[in-house]
């Protein structure tokens, strides 16, 4: 089932979203104009070539633009984040981490339409279609009870939406009324979105007062297999191992901790306790759940990370991304706007550059290529 019965299978939709209540009315509405997306489709069954090293993952989610936007946000929405911690027993600097990562503070909530992303994916032959039908209704039921108007319904291909990107039947389940105007409108409300992220965390058995975790030092000859973000033991037991704060200072806090080491031994290390697991619900991925942990470490005034990644590529900035696809695009490769995100052809171009200066093309943004392009 694809492009050629798409219709044909709207109607069997329609069939199931008036057996949950969805008025007819609402349904045409809602799909009134929409059509087969191939770009849905396309994106759904891209495989990711490169894989992006954790460094520059990090590098790019988490630098001194995004601390300092985030700070700024805080300030300007203090009372919604405030009023989320109160309420949920949330810290405001975990759910503004969350906002960060999510959308930029609301700046990147997704342009693809929910309805016609969601209804393409359902009526495809993905193998998770049962899950995007789901997926749909809900989002029409958020069209039929007004809590949003359609034409703010947008996303990601995948259909995540809003300020800190619920899927829909995510939304149906937790989001609440921050602004306390009877809707729950993650999109334009930022303590709507706030307040829903903050229950999230509840939900997923956040504990307020306690920490994340923090980085740690390994002693020498560190056992990998012992490592593991489920694998926690009391600090004690740690610390007989030679594990100590990243500063050399003895390891904190009360109940069992995991040492997780997203880059192996030789790289940047952490103790981390339940509450990482609340953050790591949310997309669940590590390298996602670390992200937000020292981006909300970072919007405290704290360090970030201190130990260096075993690299020595070192990754770059969302600044000096903007900056390398400046100097891409003056060398007459075309990478689009210079917007600090590396897709495809800023890598094409950098593969080419790094072929002619006679560097292995790896199409990686690193510091070596940016220092070569900046030496002319």
């Amino acid at each position: 089932m694809a492009r050629a019965d798409f219709q044909g299978c709207l109607s069997g939709l329609q069939s199931q979203a008036a057996a949950q209540g969805v008025s007819a009315q609402t349904f045409r509405a809602a799909t009134s104009g929409i059509s087969y997306d191939d770009k849905v489709i396309e994106l759904s069954q891209a495989q990711p070539e490169f894989k992006t090293p954790i460094w520059d993952y990090m590098a790019a989610l988490v630098d001194d633009e995004r601390v300092d936007d985030g700070k700024a946000a805080m300030k300007q929405h203090g009372q919604a984040l405030a009023n989320a911690e109160a309420r949920y027993g949330v810290d405001r600097y975990t759910i503004a981490a969350v906002w960060g990562v999510e959308s930029n503070f609301g700046k990147n909530l997704g342009k693809m339409g929910l309805v016609q992303s969601l209804a393409t994916l359902a009526c495809s032959g993905n193998r998770r279609r049962d899950f995007f039908r789901g997926e749909l209704m809900a989002t029409l039921k958020i069209i039929e009870r007004g809590d949003i108007a359609p034409e703010r319904l947008t996303g990601s291909w995948a259909g995540a939406f809003g300020q800190t990107q619920f899927m829909p039947t995510t939304y149906q389940r937790l989001a609440v009324d921050g602004d306390g105007d009877g809707r729950r409108d993650v999109v334009d409300s930022v303590p709507d979105a706030v307040a829903s992220t903050a229950n999230f965390l509840h939900v997923a058995k956040w504990s307020n007062g306690q920490s994340w975790g923090y980085e740690v030092r390994l002693p020498r000859g560190f056992n990998a297999g012992a490592a593991g973000r489920k694998n926690r033991h009391p600090t004690g037991h740690w610390a007989s191992m030679g594990v100590t704060r990243v500063d050399g200072r003895p390891l904190i806090g009360e109940g069992p901790i995991g040492i997780m080491i997203p880059a192996g031994v030789d790289g940047p290390a952490f103790a981390v306790t339940k509450n990482f697991d609340a953050i790591y619900s949310y997309n669940a991925a590590e390298s996602y759940g670390l992200a937000i942990a020292v981006l909300s470490d970072r919007l405290r005034g704290r360090a970030g990370i201190q130990a260096e990644w075993p690299t020595d590529d070192p990754p770059l900035s969302r600044a000096e991304r903007r900056d390398l696809q400046a100097r891409l695009t003056a060398r007459g490769y075309d990478v689009g706007e210079p917007d600090g995100k590396v897709g495809a052809k800023t890598r094409d171009a950098i593969k080419e550059v790094e072929r002619s200066l006679g560097m292995p093309a790896t199409g990686r943004p690193g510091a070596k290529v940016l220092e070569a392009l900046r030496r002319g």
